[in-house]
């Protein structure tokens, strides 16, 4: 499932985590890059260690926190905390798969990347190229965001980021453990509930047929949920 989210933070949000991350250390993007990607990826990426970068990732997570949208389609387990990155001056990423596990750089947490997440934070007429491109079955999608969006795809999808000839791409990147592993079952998931709160709009949460399906629901979940 590939999915907008939008608005995940507002433009007081955006321009809090700009002025904190743009005044950070930054370093090559690399620094996180396993040996495959370390030949694809040519960006800039705010520190992992740096307190700039763990300030604006906690106003991220809070944001996260209160998305509905978010929490339906990702069902998370455990949320990596985000990390930040800057394109510029012709730098892009070419293609490539995201790692399956990924580490903190304390160590204090491992996660299986279900879900990859990108959440832009530059508007996207100040800046030319950058576009992220997801590929599926259905062939390359393109995504070039709103400041304050996110986009939400499969970590096993194969994408690139074209590169950014004018401007810079600002926006944080992080991974997703879903409660449900499998995307298939996490799409199945999601249209129910969507079409859950669809129908409790028009006819009430009494309904018996909107009882009969949260019940569906629960126990599809309760079948699939690994924690």
């Amino acid at each position: 499932m590939l999915l907008q989210i939008p608005q995940v933070l507002n433009p007081e949000m955006v321009a809090r985590v700009r002025a904190t991350i743009d005044a950070g250390e930054w370093v090559d993007g690399n620094a996180t890059s396993g040996p495959q990607a370390a030949l694809a990826k040519r960006n800039l990426q705010l520190s992992e260690a740096s307190p700039a970068r763990a300030q604006a990732a906690d106003i991220v997570l809070a944001a996260l926190e209160k998305t509905p949208l978010f929490m339906a389609a990702a069902l998370p387990l455990k949320v990596f905390p985000p990390l930040f990155n800057r394109y510029e001056g012709g730098q892009n990423f070419a293609n490539h798969v995201d790692n399956a596990v990924r580490r903190t750089r304390a160590g204090d947490m491992n996660i299986r990347t279900d879900l990859s997440a990108t959440l832009f934070l530059a508007p996207p007429e100040s800046y030319d190229g950058g576009e992220l491109v997801i590929e599926d079955t259905y062939g390359g999608h393109v995504v070039k965001l709103p400041a304050g969006d996110m986009i939400l795809y499969p970590s096993s999808s194969l994408h690139h980021v074209t590169p950014v000839t004018n401007g810079a791409r600002v926006a944080s990147f992080f991974w997703i453990q879903s409660m449900v592993r499998e995307d298939a079952r996490r799409t199945l998931l999601f249209e129910l509930d969507v079409s859950i709160q669809r129908l409790a709009q028009k006819n009430g949460l009494d309904d018996p047929s909107i009882v009969s399906m949260t019940g569906v629901y629960h126990n599809l979940l309760r079948m699939w949920a690994e924690m």
